[in-house]
């Protein structure tokens, strides 16, 4: 394959990756009002917590959420040599590892928490352990959503000689 090809071919690859990193995180910025606002704690933890509903976030999401580091990132290299577009793929590739390291950081430690609640009374910290993962999941998606603009700068930006 020629250059232009495999260039194209790893572009269209990295924008692919970045999308489908960024629409789960994006489903959970758009279900999170009604979680918030309207939602009984019963409610929340029943459909968080209980009945794996988030499973496929983990299963599917978590390879989706390196390869949009990673695909950047060599996308990025490949581009080294068209300065404008190599700073914008770069820049996608650094907010895709803070999206994660926010997720590590805020929405790990509430996960960690839910996976030690059971059926019963809601536990105290509910509406602490509430907000630090809905937020943190909003915070993730910010992230990922500044990196997916930069990346499509940096596409748009690339060079056709």
């Amino acid at each position: 394959m020629e250059m232009r090809g495999f260039l194209l071919f790893w572009s269209v690859l990295a924008a692919t990756i970045a999308a489908l990193s960024l629409g789960p995180s994006f489903a959970h910025v758009l279900e999170s009002v009604p979680r918030l606002t309207k939602w009984s704690p019963a409610l929340w933890r029943e459909t968080t917590v209980f009945n794996g509903q988030f499973l496929l976030f983990a299963v599917i999401g978590a390879p989706l959420d390196i390869a949009a580091i990673v695909c950047p990132a060599l996308l990025a290299w490949m581009l080294r040599g068209d300065r404008a577009a190599f700073w914008f793929v770069l820049a996608a590739t650094l907010l895709y590892a803070l999206a994660l390291a926010l997720w590590f950081g805020l929405v790990k430690p509430a996960n960690d928490v839910l996976a030690t609640w059971v059926p019963g009374p809601i536990p105290e910290n509910f509406e602490a352990i509430r907000q630090r993962w809905e937020t943190g999941h909003m915070a993730v998606t910010a992230a990922k959503a500044l990196g997916f603009i930069s990346l499509c700068l940096g596409l748009l930006s690339v060079r056709h000689d």
